[in-house]
């Protein structure tokens, strides 16, 4: 029988992503290779349990949540969490980033300072850029500010990021000009903590290492995974990768996986397979203004 293997999520390391799995394996991901992989007759997704720890009872949960945890794991993951606010008192020093992911899509948000840009790949950030660092809770305030005051989201959908990649602006500078006003809007405020030191803008653009710019760029997605299921299979080249999407390119054209679908499924290696799962068109990019403003 093929050797199964359960997925412990994407990450980002400095030359790329690398899809991880249970027992430590990893997978470096190349854009121009082939990623093809399919679920056993049968198989069943299980909860991936929470902070380290496995689900105590193995709890099965559904095929489109992208958590993949069952509600008693999901709800002692977020019990000790920055992004869920039940961690005030991490000593650690913290970055406030404004990020961009496409015209109209611009979020705040904060990362653990000593995590460099990796929060900002992990997302699909397009480019960004730090507003400042600090201790949490400045960086907390800060963030409550530029909500507030300027009225700028902390959080974007991923649907409304993949809507938008096959229509990004051409140049680094033209991707960055959202950002750039808005970075001098927020230092303008009054009102930041005084714990938070300001830094200048500096736009860091990830066009190119996520495949979507000028001639790195491949065809445009026209459908996106909506869930894996057993006797399934999907494989393709890999032609981008921004956040945890994939951009595979498959005999029903470019089809994004998003790959926290894939945690707490055992896959199996693929080769000739045919795209046997269920698929969703993409939204395409004017709807997403349309929705936002």
């Amino acid at each position: 029988m093929a050797q199964a293997w359960k997925c412990a999520g994407l990450r980002w390391a400095a030359d790329g992503p690398v899809l991880t799995w249970v027992g430590g394996r990893r997978s470096v991901l190349a854009r121009g290779k082939r990623v093809a992989f399919g679920v056993a007759e049968g198989g069943v997704r299980t909860c991936v349990g929470a902070r380290g720890h496995a689900c105590p009872v193995r709890a099965g949960v559904t095929g489109r949540s992208t958590g993949a945890r069952c509600e008693e794991c999901a709800r002692l993951d977020r019990a000790h969490s920055v992004a869920a606010d039940t961690m005030a008192d991490d000593p650690r020093p913290y970055h406030v980033y404004l990020a961009w992911f496409g015209p109209g899509l611009v979020k705040v948000g904060i990362t653990a300072y000593e995590r460099g840009s990796a929060r900002l790949l992990e997302q699909g950030a397009v480019c960004f850029s730090w507003l400042g660092h600090g201790p949490l809770m400045a960086a907390r305030r800060t963030e409550e500010l530029l909500r507030a005051a300027l009225g700028v989201p902390d959080r974007i959908p991923y649907a409304h990021k993949r809507a938008v990649r096959a229509a990004l602006p051409e140049s680094e500078a033209e991707r960055a000009a959202e950002i750039a006003g808005l970075h001098a809007r927020a230092v303008a405020l009054g009102g930041w903590p005084e714990a938070l030191t300001p830094e200048p803008f500096r736009g860091v653009d990830h066009a190119g290492v996520f495949g979507v710019e000028g001639a790195e760029r491949g065809q445009a997605a026209v459908a996106e995974v909506a869930e894996l299921v057993a006797g399934g299979a999907i494989g393709g080249e890999l032609v981008a990768a921004a956040g945890p999407d994939l951009h595979l390119a498959t005999e029903r054209g470019v089809v994004v996986l998003d790959t926290r679908l894939m945690t707490g499924w055992e896959l199996l290696a693929a080769e000739g397979e045919p795209c046997a799962v269920p698929v969703r068109e993409l939204r395409r990019a004017a709807g997403v203004q349309e929705g936002l403003f």
